[in-house]
């Protein structure tokens, strides 16, 4: 596990970047600490307020915003939210939090599990708290023992063991202009290089666009392509290409395309870990209504990232899984058909239209019970007034009502009188055959 700590002058600020990510689909808000309701039963305004009045009990604090990412490692996918709410109760517990309001949200908008801990550094009865090496002292021991007692994997020290460790760099989308390209760049090709199992350009690509990379080898009569050359790019929030190429020869591991070519036939992917990502699907898909977006974030949630391949006009044709906890990456038609591009769509918008149909079917048996009902209720009133009407001697009034009931048409939408039935083709020959 990897702490990251900063503070800020601007609670607003570190407030609706997380909610902003909730409104995107790629996050949650799955906990709180300190607040009167529980997170789920929480509005925005009641999330923001609760900090911001205790912040005014001492407007001397300038940077009085708290903002922590506790980062795991890509194989910890399978954390479930309950467990991270234990880990972020103890690791605030642990630093000096324990008491403050803060809120917790769950991030999957990068290729490890992490959470966001959102707080102030003003406390209830107006004193500051010192967050001077807090970093080096309270939150690196209480990473060590939070570490041990959810058996977490370790982040990495001064001397690499023989474990695979979490590296101290935490990875998550490079934002061109506001990182140095190159270390950025660099630092995603250190962890997925050697860490996944893929076999193909495309493949690669399918993981480093996560982190808004590209693998780029020229187009087929570029100087790039003839001489077999690698180039990686930083990528937008629309994948689109930005900034100057940087050459694989210039990087100190020297990810070229021959190292990579080497890769591809060195990486092995079993049976099994195709089975956990078709089992993924098939459960999420299993009995119930689920869009192409929903089937998405649910995968996410299972450590595994779906990237669409799309043509220009925005017409999907490919499907590309990436497993983080088992690190492999396939195309849907390496699994199998039903995991394909377009049956996945058939997929998704049949699952859509089974579960429209029930709702119909279940609202048509309703309606006829709500009338079945409404009859015996208006049987009820029906007899209750009679009697009403004969112990008071209103014989008139009972009289009525009862021709009422004996005329009355039972269902008046699909009435017909006897004589303008059609009759029966058994009936219709039986007159037939007495006319002759």
């Amino acid at each position: 596990m990897v702490a990251v700590i900063k503070t800020g002058n601007s609670v607003h600020n570190i407030f609706n970047y997380n909610e902003n990510k909730v409104k995107e689909g790629i996050a949650e808000c799955i906990g709180e600490g300190n607040y009167p309701l529980e997170a789920s039963k929480l509005t925005g305004s009641m999330k923001l307020n609760r900090l911001l009045k205790q912040n005014e009990l001492n407007e001397n604090v300038k940077r009085n915003s708290v903002h922590i990412s506790l980062n795991f490692d890509p194989s910890e996918s399978a954390l479930s939210s309950e467990k991270m709410l234990e880990i972020a109760s103890q690791y605030m517990q642990k630093i000096g939090f324990g008491n403050q309001p803060y809120l917790i949200y769950r991030h999957y908008d990068a290729g490890h599990p992490h959470l966001h801990l959102v707080s102030i550094k003003v406390r209830e009865d107006g004193t500051r708290i010192d967050m001077q090496n807090i970093g080096r002292n309270q939150s690196e021991a209480a990473r060590k023992e939070i570490e041990k007692t959810f058996d977490l994997v370790q982040a990495q020290e001064k001397k690499s063991t023989a474990h695979e460790l979490i590296k101290p760099v935490v990875l998550s989308k490079i934002k061109y202009g506001r990182t140095e390209s190159k270390s950025a760049v660099q630092s995603v090709l250190d962890h997925v290089l050697t860490a996944y199992k893929y076999k193909s350009l495309s493949e690669l690509n399918a993981v480093l666009g996560l982190y808004n990379v590209k693998a780029d080898s020229g187009e087929e009569n570029s100087r790039i392509f003839k001489t077999n050359g690698l180039v990686y790019r930083t990528l937008d929030e629309n994948g689109k290409p930005v900034g100057v190429p940087l050459k694989s020869s210039g990087f100190y591991s020297k990810p070229t395309l021959k190292f990579l070519q080497i890769r591809f036939l060195q990486n092995v992917k079993t049976a099994s870990q195709k089975k956990r990502i078709a089992n993924a699907v098939d459960l999420i898909l299993l009995g119930r209504s689920v869009s192409l977006s929903d089937l998405e974030l649910k995968l996410k949630k299972e450590g595994i990232n779906m990237v669409f391949r799309k043509s220009a006009q925005g017409q999907l044709y490919g499907i590309t899984y990436v497993d983080h906890t088992s690190k492999c990456v396939f195309n849907g038609s390496d699994l199998g058909k039903p995991y394909s591009a377009k049956l996945i769509e058939q997929r998704c918008r049949l699952s859509f239209e089974n579960e429209k149909k029930k709702a119909i079917q279940v609202l048509s048996d309703t309606s006829k019970s709500n009338k079945a009902v409404g009859r015996e209720k208006n049987k009820e009133n029906f007899f209750k007034d009679l009697q009403q009407d004969l112990k008071s001697l209103d014989f008139k009034s009972a009289v009525e009502k009862m021709i009422e009931v004996i005329t009355a048409v039972e269902n008046d939408a699909f009435y017909v009188p006897n004589q303008l039935k059609k009759a029966s083709k058994k009936k219709r020959i039986r007159r037939r055959s007495n006319n002759f």
